[in-house]
C-alpha cells in the first residue's frame, strides 16, 4: 500500500494545515491522543476533539483485522482521510485513517466541544444544551451533518478543516460501546471537558 501514499497529494498540504510531519503515519494510539484538543470543522461548523479511540489492524475490535472489504476499504488507502461507517445501522460514525507500519488504522472521533455553528448544529440536532449536540459519534455527525458521502474525503480538502490546538491535559480509559478488546486502553480525552460522551474513570 506505500503506493497510497505517494498518491495522497494532500499530504503535501500539510505545512499549510499545520500538521506536524509524519503525524499521520504513526500508531493510531498515538494520534488519537494528540488530537484532543484539535478543531475539526465540516463546512464551517464543529468544534474541539475531546474523545477519541484508536483501532488497530492487528486490533480485534477493529473493522480492518480481518482484511479488506468493500466497506472498510478506506482504511487501507492513504492516511489522512475520513472512513464513515454506520454503527448498529442507526448512527454515522467518523474517523482518521492513519497508518504505523502497515494499513488498516483510524481514530474514531467520539465528542466535540462545540465552537463553530451551534445554531446549525442545534437545528440539526433538535437540541439546544451545547452538551447535547456532539457527545457522541453519532451526535457530532448529525451535528456535522456527516454521512456516508463523506467516505473517503481528504481531511485537508473543503468541506473539511482540521487545525491543531492543545488540551487541558489528557486522560485514559478501555474503550466504549465493543465487545472485543474491551480492556485496551486506547480511549482518549480532554481532562474535565463536560462534552465526553461518558466520563473517564480518574484515579
Amino acid at each position: 500500500m506505500s503506493s497510497g501514499r505517494s498518491e495522497h497529494s494532500g499530504l503535501s498540504n500539510s505545512a499549510r494545515q499545520g500538521w506536524p510531519a509524519g503525524f499521520w503515519d504513526r500508531h493510531p494510539a498515538e494520534v488519537a491522543a494528540d488530537l484532543i484538543g484539535w478543531t475539526v470543522l465540516v463546512n464551517g461548523v464543529g468544534g474541539r476533539i475531546v474523545e477519541t479511540e484508536a483501532y488497530h489492524h492487528e486490533d480485534p475490535a477493529s473493522h480492518s483485522h480481518s482484511g479488506p472489504t468493500p466497506r472498510n476499504a478506506v482504511m487501507f488507502g492513504p492516511p489522512a482521510h475520513l472512513y464513515v461507517y454506520r454503527s448498529y445501522g442507526i448512527h454515522w460514525c467518523m474517523n482518521f485513517v492513519c497508518w504505523s507500519g502497515a494499513p488498516g488504522g483510524a481514530v474514531l472521533v467520539r465528542a466535540l466541544e462545540p465552537t463553530r455553528g451551534l445554531d446549525v448544529m442545534s437545528e440539526r440536532r433538535l437540541a439546544s444544551d451545547p452538551r447535547a449536540l456532539c457527545s457522541g459519534p453519532g451526535k457530532l455527525c448529525q451535528a456535522l451533518a456527516v454521512t456516508r458521502d463523506h467516505n473517503g474525503a481528504a481531511l485537508d480538502r473543503a468541506p473539511f478543516a482540521l487545525t491543531p490546538g492543545p488540551a487541558a491535559g489528557v486522560v485514559v480509559g478501555p474503550r466504549i460501546g465493543i465487545t472485543k478488546a474491551v480492556d485496551v486502553p486506547w480511549r482518549f480525552g480532554e481532562a474535565g471537558s463536560r462534552f465526553a460522551s461518558r466520563p473517564f474513570r480518574v484515579s
